[in-house]
């Protein structure tokens, strides 16, 4: 296990070396979900395409959720490691243990008793309801793979390894994009192909993640007697996680709304929806993984006391986030129908996407600040904030805002590509007013 001490060493460089790992795993988890709908996009119809656009969308939603919840993981790991307290973070691990192996019965019970139901309210077309249906049904099935890869990632990262996480996506990778020409290209199996090579490659991911640790195990002290439910710290790691887990779910669900509105213009609508949203999952991977690296870095060095590197920690974060999303809003503004194309061969849903992607690579600007904001102070065990202004951001304004320019033009999505930059403008605005009294009161409360 390869691990990084965030508290040493030359901020922008140490944070460059931290994310680019995680960058890269999160290149390779998007490709292994956007294989699903690139492959079928090329072997099935517009009807199987936004059936797996849809429960892809509600599954990212659900995967939303357990991202939030094991950021507490990584936070609390890494505050524990940057003040050099072994035993307390053996305690966090297997705490972490139990109480997601709870979380994980419960979501997988859940969603396999609901997937019609929420298939339904999603006002999904009719003729892709039964692709919908299979897809959200075998992906619920896999949910446990998903909580085991998420938290032994999450456990990783806290201590400084971002590596190794890599090499288990770079695995599921391979795995799932095989398997989909299997079974939606030489099967035919459309959308339910496409679904079980998903949960087939996280399954043997999360086997993979098991066996090394098991072999590797931690630099630290951890027995069997360490894996055991501790109160205090499950409920610091829920107290922590579950705001950013119901930030994730909020904006996830504005996507989820989003797509009931969509989804009532018909399946064309529905399908470019679908594609343009896998295209900027893509777009986001980066300020994801940089904000992500700076959550852990902040996590380590406000463990150790190092108030400054933290503030350094942001700006790199804000500056490299920044090359990533201006390259992709300016790419957008001129060839928007090359990246449609990667995922959809359909004209009317090329030209449809083309105007909405426009318009919502905007966002990939404005989320550089927005997520590296975020981090920085939930690394400092502050994930109340991010979640608030989510909140308003996302229900007074994404939302509103696309269900009113969805009404401008009935026959496009330009309109509604404006309403993700202006709702996450609205979060930077707020953010950069709060963000220099958090520094007095982290000042303040340090003396």
């Amino acid at each position: 296990m390869k691990k990084l001490d965030l508290t040493q060493g030359n901020v922008p460089g140490v944070l460059f070396q931290f994310a680019l790992p995680y960058l890269l795993a999160n290149m390779l988890q998007a490709l292994y979900g956007g294989a699903d709908l690139f492959v079928v996009g090329q072997f099935d119809d517009a009807a199987s395409v936004a059936g797996v656009a849809i429960g892809s969308q509600v599954m990212q939603t659900v995967t939303g959720i357990i991202l939030g919840l094991t950021t507490g993981i990584t936070v609390l790991i890494g505050i524990a490691t940057g003040a050099r307290n072994d035993k307390e973070t053996a305690s966090i691990i297997g705490s972490s243990i139990w109480l997601f192996a709870l979380v994980g019965g419960f979501l997988t019970l859940l969603m396999t008793l609901l997937h019609n139901p929420i298939a339904a309210l999603m006002h999904t077309p009719a003729e892709a309801m039964r692709d919908t249906c299979h897809y959200l049904l075998i992906c619920s099935l896999g949910i446990p793979f998903i909580i085991g890869y998420n938290v032994i990632c999450g456990i990783l990262r806290g201590l400084g390894d971002s590596r190794t996480p890599l090499y288990f996506v770079a695995l599921a990778c391979a795995i799932n994009i095989t398997l989909d020409f299997l079974l939606v290209g030489g099967f035919h199996l459309r959308a339910a192909g496409a679904a079980f090579a998903t949960i087939a490659s996280q399954g043997i991911s999360f086997l993979t993640a098991l066996i090394f640790l098991r072999r590797r195990g931690f630099s630290f002290r951890f027995t069997r007697q360490d894996i055991r439910l501790n109160g205090l710290l499950s409920r610091r790691i829920v107290l922590l996680g579950a705001p950013i887990a119901l930030q994730d779910a909020l904006i996830n669900i504005s996507f989820l709304l989003i797509t009931v509105i969509v989804n009532q213009m018909g399946v064309i609508a529905s399908a470019a929806l679908g594609v343009v949203e896998k295209i900027i999952i893509f777009a986001m991977l980066p300020p994801v993984a940089i904000s992500s690296a700076v959550a852990a870095m902040t996590a380590q060095n406000f463990g150790a006391g190092l108030t400054e590197r933290m503030n350094r920690c942001l700006k790199a974060g804000i500056g490299m986030a920044l090359v990533f999303g201006v390259s992709m809003c300016l790419y957008s503004q001129f060839l928007p129908d090359t990246l449609l194309r990667i995922f959809t061969s359909d004209p009317a849903v090329i030209t449809m996407g083309a105007g909405y992607l426009r318009g919502y690579s905007i966002d990939c600007i404005m989320v550089s600040f927005v997520f590296c904001f975020n981090s920085y102070f939930s690394g400092q065990g502050n994930s109340w904030f991010p979640m608030v202004h989510s909140l308003i951001a996302t229900l007074l304004f994404r939302i509103p805002l696309s269900w009113a320019f969805s009404h401008i033009d009935p026959t496009t999505l330009v309109w509604m590509g404006y309403a993700p930059p202006l709702s996450t403008l609205v979060s930077l605005f707020i953010c950069l007013w709060y963000l220099p009294r958090w520094k007095r009161k982290i000042s303040f409360s340090s003396r």
